[in-house]
């Protein structure tokens, strides 16, 4: 839709065409950067696919104003400084685009035209799905995995090899008889299924969950931790090659069977056909099974089947002449906004969500869309009691285009983003600002706590295992007592503690219910009390605030000593003592976003009410002073690879107690790298550094001389 108030193309003059090509290399570079490297990107695939579509008519009808950093000459974006950078042997190019039938008519007369074929002569083409993913490069030697490489920008990828290892569809040693040099390709995903599954986790645990499939396996693989990969269910679908150092076969077909034999998993609806009207064919038939895949793809692929003759095709600008990608249209429908109502999500997140008459779009019906934020609501022009464009690209949450300006009704109703949360309380939304000044699109309620929306998902974090870890009242228990009436409801922290004091049958009451007998009922009580003696750093960190994880809350607590120290520090910059900032702001890794969290936090009666409740119910232990005399105090030290005798949270913590700081990454500045087996990166720049690196027993030995 954003498309609509251009000037079209064939109306541009030179001075206009050079400006309307410098703006579009710049959009273009900036939503690459957000697919490729940041695995989030902001528009949808048809609205891309727009932009470069003007690019290319522009450059067509312009050609001496081509751009040197021109997007019809790019593929990806610039691999991110995070991981060591790898050169494909071979690049790793894209595809052009089909958008519909007649395209691909034209795609096979060209390769027919530049081979000199008659239409009567044979030319097979495979047809496959594309698979909606991360790209990756698997290079193997002697049949031994020896990288994986993201595409990256097409010629330099990123090293995710320790990542990749954690894959399942991608073997360590290739079956049979392999090449002595095999490079691999193909493309990295996440099921419907398993997202899902990933998704519920997320929630249950109190995180954030995620957007859809291809980010998720996208940002899963690109992780500096491999065990965060590990635990994602990421799979892997081989569908060509890059470097081999002798061919297996003749065709595009055979080498996919190869890649088969040696141990991958290949896609089941690739196909070869001798026709146009059978590929056209295959794809509809791909396109209406599309929803009952168990995972995304966005289209399907054509590929001359004959390898000589690809070769004899060759590549123009950055894609093969003997491949194309025939996408599937957005799926869109017309429909009335009822309404826009208020969401509150379980961070305080404000979302607006379009109320919709019920519309079929793409064989689901569509009842409710995303409008993002009070500025995607701007940028539409939309107003209640609009026809709106309502599309479904990708299998994603549906999403609002833009509204048919002629159907607008006399009665519209510009809607009025509120100032307080619809909760109860009423509490101001507010909107964060960044370490610029610059505001966040993102609004919150300030209720934290308070917030009925909230209260349950912060209840949930503050029972968790790093935060008061109560055995017998995870996620599941605080579901059970928080919606209880009958004398167990647990709505505020306190209550976790007074439930047994609040009512002299609680016992007797709990042991009756489902799920709980004596012993079990006897046990909860039991560990509630082990809990009311709390670590400072603990305590900071279940109060979820916002910005405040566990590192920071440990920062805290030893900057402070003490509960006292600490809340007449907060309430101070809650009231806007300057002084009282610039003391917290002096403190290692504490800034503004964190020191705005914590003034807004203690701002707020009903938290400040809250806290007071649950302090009051505790024994709080001051803060464990880091050691500053010992061989560790003052380093920098990094923890990497699978560790057999502590968790990775038990070694930040050693190495804090005596006076090191743990970081997540290795640089100059790193003192020590401690790595266990699987250690792949970062074991790789700490040899580039000339950092020192031990084992975990060398790690024991030494601790235990201090």
């Amino acid at each position: 839709m954003a498309d609509t108030k251009l000037t079209p193309v064939e109306k541009l003059n030179q001075e206009e065409a050079a400006a309307e090509l410098a703006r579009l290399a710049a959009e273009i570079a900036e939503h690459d950067a957000r697919y490729h490297r940041e695995d989030a990107p902001t528009i949808s695939d048809a609205e891309y696919d727009a932009l470069k579509r003007r690019n290319f008519a522009i450059e067509e009808r312009f050609p001496d104003l081509k751009r040197a950093d021109s997007p019809s000459e790019k593929v990806g974006a610039a691999v991110s400084e995070k991981f060591e950078k790898i050169r494909h042997r071979i690049p790793m190019l894209s595809l052009d685009n089909a958008f519909n039938d007649e395209d691909v008519r034209d795609f096979v007369a060209r390769v027919r035209r530049f081979l000199k074929l008659a239409e009567d002569a044979p030319l097979r083409i495979t047809a496959e799905p594309k698979i909606d993913g991360l790209s990756l490069s698997l290079r193997y030697e002697d049949g031994d995995l020896v990288y994986a490489a993201t595409r990256g920008d097409g010629t330099t990828g990123e090293n995710v090899t320790a990542n990749a290892r954690t894959i399942d569809d991608i073997p360590n040693n290739l079956k049979g008889n392999p090449p002595a040099v095999m490079e691999v390709r193909g493309e990295v995903y996440m099921t419907k299924e398993d997202f899902a599954e990933l998704n519920d986790r997320q929630a249950a645990a109190g995180k954030q969950t995620y957007v859809n499939p291809r980010n998720t396996a996208a940002g899963s693989l690109r992780q500096l931790d491999a065990s965060v990969t590990a635990g994602r269910a990421l799979k892997f679908f081989a569908y060509a090659w890059g470097e081999v150092s002798e061919m297996p076969s003749d065709t595009q077909m055979g080498m996919v069977g190869v890649l088969k034999d040696f141990g991958f998993v290949t896609n089941p609806l690739m196909a070869v056909f001798d026709s146009v009207e059978k590929l056209l064919e295959h794809y509809h038939a791909i396109e209406m099974e599309r929803g009952e895949l168990a995972y995304d793809i966005d289209g399907v692929v054509y590929k001359v089947d004959d390898l000589k003759l690809q070769e004899r095709l060759g590549f123009v600008s950055r894609s093969p002449r003997w491949a194309i990608a025939h996408k599937f249209p957005a799926e869109k429908a017309m429909t009335t906004l009822n309404a826009i109502d208020i969401q509150v999500g379980r961070t305080g997140a404000i979302t607006p969500v379009a109320r919709l008459e019920p519309v079929t779009v793409g064989g689901v019906v569509v009842e409710n869309a995303t409008l993002h934020n009070a500025e995607e609501i701007d940028r539409l022009g939309v107003m209640i009691g609009d026809t709106v464009i309502v599309q479904r690209a990708g299998d994603v949450i549906p999403q609002i285009l833009g509204f048919v300006e002629e159907k607008r009704p006399q009665d519209a109703k510009a809607f009025e983003f509120p100032t307080v949360c619809p909760c109860s309380l009423e509490t101001p939304i507010l909107r964060e600002t960044n370490a610029i000044g610059e505001e966040s699109v993102v609004r919150r309620c300030s209720g934290e706590f308070a917030c009925p929306f909230q209260r349950k998902e912060h209840l949930k974090h503050f029972v968790s295992r790093r935060a008061f870890d109560i055995e017998g009242l995870g996620d599941k228990q605080i579901e059970y007592f928080f919606d209880d009436e009958g004398g167990l409801e647990i709505k505020t922290p306190a209550q976790i503690f007074t439930l047994k004091t609040r009512d002299e049958t609680a016992l007797t009451k709990l042991k009756n219910r489902d799920g709980y007998g004596e012993t079990s009922a006897r046990n909860l009580f039991d560990a509630i009390e082990e809990r009311r003696t709390i670590p400072l750093e603990r305590l900071i960190y279940a109060l979820g605030i916002r910005h405040v994880g566990e590192s920071t809350a440990r920062t805290l607590a030893r900057a402070y000593g003490n509960w006292t120290s600490f809340e007449e520090a907060a309430l101070r910059i809650a009231g806007g003592d300057e002084a009282a900032r610039e003391e917290m702001d002096a403190l290692e890794d504490i800034g503004d976003a964190v020191i705005d969290s914590l003034a807004r936090y203690f701002n707020e009666p009903h938290n400040r009410d809250m806290v007071e409740a649950l302090v009051a119910e505790l024994t709080i232990e001051e803060a464990e002073k880091p050691q500053t005399d010992t061989a560790l105090a003052g380093k920098t030290i990094v923890f990497t690879g699978s560790l057999e005798r502590m968790s990775r949270d038990e070694a930040k913590a050693m190495a804090e107690r005596f006076g090191a700081k743990a970081a997540g990454s290795v640089s100059k500045k790193t003192d020590l790298v401690v790595a266990g087996p699987g250690a792949g990166s970062k074991l790789v720049k700490a040899q580039e550094f000339g950092v020192e690196v031990i084992d975990e027993d060398e790690w024991f030995r030494r601790v235990e001389n201090m």
